[in-house]
């Protein structure tokens, strides 16, 4: 009826680690009707710390046999039966692999005695499997070799079988059940909970450290999918060691679970995120007055308290732009920090520049155009895309402003969308980032019905 199995090896998942042991034991729910173990040759070294817990060398693998030696006598002991290991995912994801390598496949009911214990004998300070059976009373001989650790879980497999008062077991094994594929130390109850509504979740680990951040068109269709399928990749090992914990923030549409998904992976720069974690080497324009009065352009990189008036993301690009605003504007390269000797500017020469690095212009004349440069990079769109809200009191809104993510929020239903001032003080200001504001471009040229264009009141004074 049970097929419990304990496995050691080389790592951590089963797409880049091999078995060095197995030990399979059948069991009717009384007795153990059936034993299989062995030492399995990985055909690859065994690292030092796995070597030091296990006991298991290099030499002591050198001449067992290979996993495709015992293949199919594997695949007999477990087909046809409920596997059973402590942290079942793990033992599963190694055997249904390796086993699909030899053109075996395994597809069988699973059950964690991580998850029966935590529900059928909860309260206890820890479910490791060593901790576990010392607080039962279960003696756990040969620790961290399969053999000794699969006798003790089929002691304590016995245990939860006597104590399952409420038939645990035996609704953890409906096909409609999701006990079997969630992380061992996931409450079901936070699982439960998870609205089939567009929206950001979080894992956290053992320390309630948050280690992952999604974003979901359908938060429990999305987070199911972490979890349903039996893959050996790392990422999906160690979502199962490391999540015990999910929350969740609904939103009003994807767009804005997309966006919120953005700021938060940067701002929490959680282990298990990849995407979007590189730090944006982000440029800008910057404007500022000199001691004698004249309007000088910079490019910098951008400055947390400082508002440039024009961001990009290569150096490069913005040498371009500023060139092309020194030849529209007849401005002078010497005061824009692009020619750096004394003297007048290459533009004197080519007739762009009217002379004012040589004392030929004065401070008026000058900044008027210098003003006009900087009026022609804010005059960018501003508009606001408005959708659904998380139910039907409100509305979501998400506001650029000229060309620049500013914020999103939620409105009430009934309130109109009338000037960006009106929407700076309703909604939530967020950080800008390349990713952001190309994502909220591209959606707004796909979905012009959501746009509602706005119109912002040129503020010279304030940005310089």
């Amino acid at each position: 009826m049970y097929a419990i199995v304990d496995i050691e090896t080389t790592g951590g998942y089963a797409a880049a680690n091999g078995i060095t042991e197995i030990a399979i034991r059948h069991f009717d729910g009384e007795n153990v009707t059936g034993r299989f173990e062995t030492l399995i040759n990985p055909q690859q070294p065994i690292p030092r710390y796995i070597q030091g817990m296990t006991g298991i060398t290099d030499a002591m693998v050198a001449t067992a046999p290979l996993f495709e030696d015992v293949a199919s006598e594997v695949f007999a002991y477990l087909k046809d039966r409920i596997f059973i290991a402590h942290n079942v995912n793990f033992d599963y994801s190694f055997l249904k692999a390796h086993l699909a390598s030899r053109g075996f496949q395994l597809n069988t009911r699973k059950l964690c005695t991580v998850r029966l214990s935590r529900k059928i004998i909860p309260g206890y300070p820890s479910y490791s499997l060593g901790r576990l059976c010392d607080s039962l009373g279960i003696q756990v001989d040969n620790r961290h070799r399969a053999g000794g650790d699969l006798d003790a879980t089929v002691e304590l497999f016995r245990l939860l079988l006597q104590k399952d008062q409420q038939q645990f077991i035996r609704s953890s094994l409906r096909k409609d059940s999701k006990e079997q594929m969630l992380p061992p130390n996931l409450p079901r109850e936070e699982f439960d909970k998870l609205p089939y509504t567009p929206g950001v979740y979080y894992f956290h680990n053992s320390k309630d450290r948050i280690v992952y951040i999604g974003k979901a068109k359908n938060l429990k269709y999305r987070v199911n999918s972490h979890f349903s399928n039996n893959s050996e990749s790392r990422q999906k090992q160690n979502f199962i060691n490391h999540v015990h914990r999910i929350r969740y923030t609904e939103c009003g549409t994807e767009l804005m679970a997309h966006i919120l998904e953005s700021a938060e992976i940067r701002h929490w720069w959680p282990a298990f995120n990849h995407s979007q974690k590189r730090r944006e080497d982000v440029y800008g324009i910057f404007a500022f007055e000199d001691q004698c009065g004249f309007l000088r352009l910079a490019i910098e990189k951008n400055k947390k308290h400082l508002r440039p008036l024009h961001t990009f993301h290569y150096m490069v690009t913005g040498h371009a732009l500023l060139r092309k605003l020194i030849k529209d504007y007849n401005l002078c390269a010497r005061f824009c920090y692009l020619q750096q000797d004394s003297g007048p500017c290459e533009g004197v020469d080519h007739g762009h520049c009217f002379g004012v690095c040589c004392g030929k212009e004065d401070v008026a004349n000058y900044n008027t155009r210098v003003r006009n440069a900087i009026a022609s990079l804010k005059n960018e769109p501003s508009f606001a895309i408005v959708e659904s809200g998380r139910n039907p009191d409100e509305k979501s809104c998400i506001l650029m402003l000229k060309g620049q993510f500013w914020g999103m929020g939620y409105l009430p239903a009934n309130e109109p969308v009338t000037s960006t001032e009106q929407l700076q003080k309703l909604l939530t200001p967020y950080r800008e980032s390349m990713f952001v504001r190309n994502l909220v471009m591209g959606y707004a040229a796909s979905n012009p019905a959501s746009v509602i264009h706005l119109h912002a009141e040129e503020q010279l004074d304030k940005i310089i």
